[in-house]
């Protein structure tokens, strides 16, 4: 999703967003936004004798009004120390990062608070643009988060940023036609073989398209099959059987009766629209098409159920590619006590509560998830949970951009994998983005 979304990757950005939303306010110029900044900034450092200093809060476009609410209640919290000024990146996370990028490759000291995709961390840490957490802000970040959020924060044994919020793919099914849900890759794509032969919706709704999306599934399925992509210090590729029980998985899927004709070109939505349509019997995707699908076909909502992600290996839970956002301090900000009490508030207890119930994304604080009242409307939060639990991160690399690109490349179309070939042209080009031998985006 991603990018997961995403904000993090694309697909974790549309993932939280609300169905059909209204097309955002890009953001604004970078000459534009790095005057305004500094105008606030030096409204913070003119004032700072007679009233708060200004934070400069870079994050994500949020029409639910979830982040809005947790920056007037810490600026309120402060007591005067501080007002937090909300400055929105543009809608997609490539812009975001973009802006961020060349902000602070110019040492623009006007960012004090930055919310990062999941998959930026080791960028921005290696770059030397995101501060690390020492000490007590360290111990406070850590302090009750769910290991794979906190991973994600992490780049060579040091921490630079703390989980603000998450997210998890989940199986989605028809319970009319799929009265009990499959628990393996290979039991739901006989399922499907089967519905086909019924004539019933049988479609396996999935993103198959040439982006972030399609990463983050092969992700999924090679920390599913035992493997990993990259080696934890992002030198070697490790991708090997597992990688190929992957892909030969999706490509079963992609050239079997369960696949969805548009497949190539699907993403979230697309998946969620076709559910909705009566046309699939499984999808896997995030919990935004939980409330889409009571609000768009009420009556295929009395039958739309959930499970976990299926296994690739019989008897071992999935791994999840995890989603979310993780808020870090600028290395050039001129309020870095300040933006870390800041950061620790804009996630804490209360604000991740209202990031849930209002903007509908899943929290970092492991004992939310046992508050009753947290999901009231969300009845599959333990699913969502076992699924956090559980995660896998993305490879941790400066690289990343190019490392995603190369993959998604590879894999989509899925009808185009040739496991074992595919794999060795993975390992191939992977060894040449660690290598720098390609262009960041």
């Amino acid at each position: 999703m991603s990018s997961g979304g995403r904000r993090r990757s694309t697909s974790e950005r549309r993932a939280r967003g609300r169905r059909g939303a209204q097309a955002r306010r890009l953001g604004i110029g970078l000459a534009g936004a790095a005057l305004a900044a500094s105008a606030l900034a030096a409204c913070g450092t003119a004032g700072a004798s007679s009233g708060p200093v200004t934070l400069n809060f870079y994050f994500y476009p949020d029409n639910s009004g979830a982040t809005q609410q947790a920056i007037n209640n810490c600026s309120a919290q402060s007591h005067g120390k501080y007002t937090i000024s909300y400055q929105e990146l543009p809608t997609a996370s490539d812009g975001q990062r973009q802006q961020l990028v060349r902000r602070l490759a110019a040492h623009d000291d006007t960012i004090d608070i930055m919310g990062l995709d999941v998959t930026w961390e080791a960028e921005f840490a290696q770059a030397g643009w995101a501060e690390p957490w020492t000490g007590a802000n360290k111990a406070a970040a850590e302090n009750g988060t769910l290991k794979p959020a906190l991973d994600t924060a992490l780049w060579k044994g040091k921490l630079y940023a703390v989980p603000d919020n998450s997210n998890t793919q989940l199986l989605w099914y028809n319970s009319a036609e799929v009265p009990n849900p499959p628990k393996t890759w290979a039991q739901m794509l006989a399922d499907a073989a089967q519905l086909a032969k019924e004539g019933k919706p049988h479609y396996i709704e999935i993103q198959g398209a040439q982006y972030e999306g399609a990463t983050v599934w092969f992700n999924t399925m090679v920390a599913s099959a035992g493997g990993t992509i990259l080696n934890p210090n992002a030198t070697k590729v490790t991708l090997g059987a597992p990688a190929v029980k992957a892909m030969s998985i999706m490509k079963q899927l992609a050239t079997g009766p369960g696949a969805d004709p548009s497949l190539d070109v699907q993403m979230e939505n697309q998946n969620r629209l076709a559910m909705e349509a009566g046309t699939a019997a499984f999808e896997l995707n995030y919990p935004f098409v939980y409330p889409a699908m009571k609000l768009d076909n009420p009556k295929l909502f009395k039958t739309f159920k959930w499970a976990l992600y299926p296994e690739v290996t019989p008897g071992v839970p999935a791994k999840v590619t995890i989603g979310g956002t993780d808020l870090a301090v600028s290395a050039y900000s001129q309020h870095k006590a300040l933006a870390f009490q800041a950061a620790l508030c804009l996630r804490d207890k209360q604000n991740q509560i209202i990031g849930a119930d209002v903007g509908g994304v899943p929290p970092t604080i492991t004992s939310l998830y046992n508050d009753p009242a947290l999901f009231k409307d969300y009845p599959f939060h333990a699913d969502i949970l076992s699924a956090l639990q559980h995660a896998s991160v993305r490879p941790k690399t400066p690289v990343y951009q190019v490392v995603s690109i190369d993959i998604s490349h590879l894999i989509s179309p899925a009808s185009g994998i040739n496991p074992t070939g595919t794999e060795q042209s993975m390992v191939s080009q992977l060894n040449n983005a660690l290598q720098s031998k390609g262009l960041i985006p």
